[in-house]
């Protein structure tokens, strides 16, 4: 697969959602409670976050039964799209050009 062009992407550079989709870059998806507790922040700040990312079309979410609860509350897995990842694959050779002093268009 051939590198996409360097493209920044605002939605993405949030410290938050960039690190948060850097968690998913080489998975197939993530449990919520991990990525919370990887970035260290509470339900509801990650839960802004990735609503902004499944807006725009950059992750999506699962919810299933957990057969380890006894309760009917169901985990919430996290994934990025074919489409988020190539905006992360972008967006991080726009921050390299930026990095190594190349001007983007």
């Amino acid at each position: 697969m051939s590198s996409p062009a360097p493209a920044f992407n605002e939605l993405i550079h949030a410290p938050l959602r960039l690190r948060a989709c850097g968690l998913l870059r080489n998975v197939d998806e993530l449990e919520f409670s991990v990525v919370r507790d990887a970035l260290a922040i509470d339900d509801a700040k990650l839960s802004k976050h990735l609503k902004v990312l499944v807006d725009a079309g950059l992750i999506a979410l699962r919810k299933e039964r957990s057969s380890a609860r006894a309760d009917s509350r169901r985990l919430t897995w996290v994934r990025l799209t074919p489409a988020g990842s190539t905006a992360l694959e972008a967006h991080l050779a726009a921050l390299r050009s930026i990095a190594d002093g190349v001007p983007l268009d």
